[in-house]
């Protein structure tokens, strides 16, 4: 056989016993194995490992500081993580199912894609990824709707040891921009539009917006899905339909990478006004994304497992693509709106594909629970086994209603706390196997060592406790760095509590020893389970010409679970306070995009600042909550007179 015939020549399993060999199976098991990790953390980790295919085993499996921070999982281990979702599981899963996309039109077709079809896509776009100039190390952004070939560009960049950056196809073409220039993207994959419910939204011209300020791109690869003509720039923009006829090899060479190379780099909002770009890397990512899958999902063999979460959101990332394919699962991804058609979309395609497992957002539950009940009980959703949540904690309202409703009282709800910076879920339920209690994420998974701390950092002991949440050891599935800028991520997770990793999460831990977490305790709001830096809101805000500071703050939503509330100073007397509304909403839609649009804006002659120039948050919170009883002392700010300004004219 020629060099190269096979693409896992060299590819050696240390261990070729990869069915669910690692998946916990009573509460007994799981309580011995948290004790293993805790204990003996490598060893655990080292055990796990084993169960996938490495190029080289690692020399050593863990090195860390979480001073610098520096942290290193399965050092000098070489492997390619497409080997892993794919090729391993050709010979014995190449017919089965490895992903079902629902359209956005319950009338248009589905598809669905084999082991061994998928296998097959990865690797022609991997070679139209190399036809194009892409090579290792590479910074590729990912701009598209949730159809096929966005799972398969992901892939495909992992295949060729490209590094993605998925941006969210909602964001604006600032934000887009802002990203590509950051990770100096040599290459943008997009589509010419996308659906969106009754909408349909022209993708491709806001990447064109958006390559007016970026001069490192150099190619950009079109899917037509809406069939719409574009502005195709000659020598720069090519079709992906026209690419994929010049490359008849069906096969890639999966690219050896090294267990610290950088896999992707996700963008996330940051306390300054410039989202940070979280870096994950290529071995402990791929251990964490799986092991965590298995376990906290419970999947079985013939399951259907569906995540409605968008590919642009690391849930997409770890739980529709890494997650599912690395454990051999079938995966659904969807590309339309839980109310669209109409509120029973959800659960028409629970039962039309026969989902055992699904993973939803709290604020898709509440904004169900908002319409009729006959929209859910119109379906039958017996093969529904586990119920999940992500992205906020949700309350015990919805989490009851979920569990009646669509769980019949016979699904566990796993009730997922975790962050685009840990990379997989660290504190939930595992399903059918841990206890269950409303509205908590209760324990955390093996591997993870969470604690509690007070204001100066000093651990919390024992039960019935409230305090700041931190991580105090390091898990496979971590964040490395911020792209190009290291100290930010020191100084953003590692700096606050000496030796700790800070969640930015303030949480309970009750009397039987169970996580709730209770929000934020910094400067982020999470609205529908995505989070933003105040500062960044803010930055757009400022942007306005009238505008000469504002100050965001989060307050609660019974949508959204929190909305955006800003306070903003203009240089003169604002007469026509709608248009000037309007006009500071559609700043933020362009500077960041629609999500990220306040709900009220209360216009103010001042902020409560101290006398060194602190805003006041906590002041602001309250008056945006409607809780003005106890605002605390306030004749330390600069000017007390202003608070009593902003409660007479609170919205």
């Amino acid at each position: 056989m020629a060099k190269g015939d096979n693409q896992t020549e060299n590819v050696t399993p240390l261990n070729l016993q990869t069915r669910m060999s690692y998946r916990i199976n009573s509460f007994e098991e799981y309580k011995e194995a948290y004790k293993k990790s805790v204990e003996d953390p490598e060893a655990f980790w080292s055990d796990i490992a084993e169960n996938f295919q490495w190029r080289q085993k690692w020399d050593k499996v863990l090195e860390w500081d979480f001073e610098k921070p520096d942290v290193k999982w399965f050092l000098n281990g070489k492997l390619n993580i497409t080997e892993n979702c794919l090729d391993r599981h050709l010979k014995t899963r190449g017919n089965k199912l490895a992903l079902i996309w629902e359209p956005n039109d319950p009338k248009e077709k589905f598809v669905r894609l084999t082991y061994k079809e998928l296998h097959e896509e990865v690797c022609k776009f991997a070679n139209v990824l190399k036809r194009n100039g892409a090579k290792k190390g590479d910074r590729i952004c990912i701009y598209m709707p949730m159809i096929p070939e966005l799972a398969i560009a992901v892939l495909a960049c992992a295949r060729i040891g490209a590094v993605h950056s998925v941006v969210f196809a909602g964001f604006s073409a600032q934000a887009i921009a802002g990203r590509v220039n950051d990770a100096s993207c040599s290459m943008v994959i997009t589509s010419d539009g996308l659906n969106r419910g009754a909408k349909q939204i022209p993708v491709k011209r806001v990447v064109d917006e958006a390559m007016e300020q970026c001069k490192t791109v150099e190619k950009i690869i079109v899917v037509e899905r809406l069939g719409w003509a574009v502005n195709m720039v000659e020598g720069r923009d090519v079709w992906y339909h026209d690419e994929l006829k010049q490359v008849s090899e069906k096969n890639c060479q999966a690219e050896e990478m090294d267990a610290e190379d950088m896999l992707f780099i996700l963008y996330t909002s940051g306390s300054t006004g410039k989202p940070k770009g979280v870096v994950h890397s290529c071995g402990g990512y791929m251990v964490y994304a799986d092991y965590t899958f298995r376990n906290v999902f419970q999947y079985d063999e013939s399951d259907v497992y569906w995540c409605t979460a968008d590919i642009g959101w690391i849930t997409g990332h770890s739980y529709i693509i890494y997650g599912p394919l690395l454990a051999g699962a079938t995966t659904m991804m969807f590309e339309g709106v839980p109310t669209y058609p109409d509120n029973g979309r959800f659960w028409q395609i629970c039962d039309k594909h026969g989902v055992n497992q699904f993973y939803t957002a709290p604020t898709a539950i509440r904004a169900l629970m908002a319409g009729d009940v006959d929209d859910v009980l119109s379906y039958s959703l017996d093969s529904l086994k586990t119920l999940g949540s992500v992205g906020e904690p949700i309350n015990e309202e919805a989490w009851q209603w979920y569990h009646l409703h669509v769980g019949k009282e016979k699904c566990p709800i796993v009730d997922t706390w975790w962050q685009t910076e840990t990379g997989g879920i660290m504190i939930s339920p595992l399903a059918g196997i841990t206890e269950l209690k409303p509205a908590h994420a209760t324990y955390p998974l093996p591997g993870v060592q969470p604690v509690l701390v007070d204001a100066e950092g000093n651990e919390i002991e024992g039960n019935d406790v409230e305090g700041h949440l931190c991580i105090k050891f390091p898990w496979p599935g971590m964040i490395r760095t911020t792209y190009g800028d290291h100290e930010r991520c020191r100084q953003t997770y590692f700096s606050t509590y000496k030796g700790k990793y800070f969640t930015g999460d303030g949480a309970k831990r009750d009397k039987d020893g169970m996580y709730r977490i209770i929000g934020r305790v910094d400067d982020v709001i999470n609205v529908s389970g995505h989070r933003f830096g105040t500062a960044e809101i803010e930055s757009a805000i400022n942007e306005h010409p009238k505008v000469v500071e504002s100050a965001v703050v989060g307050y609660p939503h019974e949508i959204k679970g929190q909305g955006i509330y800003a306070y903003v100073i203009t240089a003169e007397e604002v007469k026509d306070a709608e248009t000037v509304r309007g006009e500071i909403i559609e700043k933020v839609v362009q500077m960041i995009g629609k999500i990220a649009k306040p709900e009220k804006i209360q216009f103010v002659s001042g902020l409560p600042k101290t006398r060194s120039g602190k805003i006041m948050r906590r002041i602001l919170r309250k008056v945006a909550e409607g809780d003005t009883s106890n605002l605390g002392d306030t004749t330390t700010l600069l000017d007390p007179d202003v608070v009593d300004e902003i409660k007479a004219g609170a919205l």
